[in-house]
């Protein structure tokens, strides 16, 4: 249900994702803060969160993002490129189109051996950081932190592989709830960069 306190919550919210590259979830908590409300007050959810990044990116930055995020596809698309053994797939605000200068780049490997992943990067003379997170259903995976310059935007940015089993990625391509896919294969990220006018 989308109370008043939800739009308030996912408007202030989509303020600290887009001026300040918060996640999503650090950002409805800090929201839920800032505005004073109860620390059990229910969080919007990731859709009408989402709907108002892009309501906010629609009334402050349509000059600015559509660069920005292209710019950011084509530094995930080198990524992929280099780890194209092991699947890569794009997700979250690059993938989706709601990525600004601020967001990181985070890249899903599915693979047989989550070490071949390293080796492939140490391979390539990348340096990196290992830390984990949480996987699709709660577990644990590694997830591989480069920094990399982006030319466009003149800055580094973050970018992730998570790496998971193969198994995972026939569940993982199941689209969502308003049938969009959660996440997008290289040729997919390829496809969102050509023209609209081709």
């Amino acid at each position: 249900m989308k109370t008043d306190a939800s739009w308030e919550i996912a408007n202030t919210a989509a303020r600290m994702v887009v001026e300040e590259g918060l996640e999503w979830g650090p950002a409805k908590k800090r929201a839920v803060k800032q505005l004073g409300l109860p620390g059990r007050t229910a969080l919007p959810d990731n859709d009408l969160l989402e709907a108002a990044v892009r309501e906010y990116l629609e009334l402050f930055c349509g000059d600015t993002q559509p660069t920005e995020l292209r710019a950011l596809r084509e530094l995930a698309v080198l990524w992929m490129e280099r780890m194209e053994a092991f699947r890569p797939y794009l997700a979250g605000a690059v993938w989706n189109g709601t990525a600004t200068r601020l967001s990181d780049i985070y890249i899903q490997l599915f693979c047989d051996d989550s070490k071949s992943a390293e080796i492939a990067l140490i391979d390539h003379g990348v340096r990196y950081e290992v830390s984990s997170i949480n996987g699709f259903h709660g577990e644990t995976v590694d997830a591989l932190s480069i920094s990399s310059f982006c030319k466009p935007l003149n800055e580094n940015i973050g970018v992730h592989y998570l790496v998971y089993d193969l198994d995972d990625l026939r569940g993982a391509l199941k689209p969502d709830a308003q049938g969009r896919t959660p996440r997008g294969s290289l040729e997919a990220v390829r496809r969102l960069l050509i023209p609209a006018t081709e």
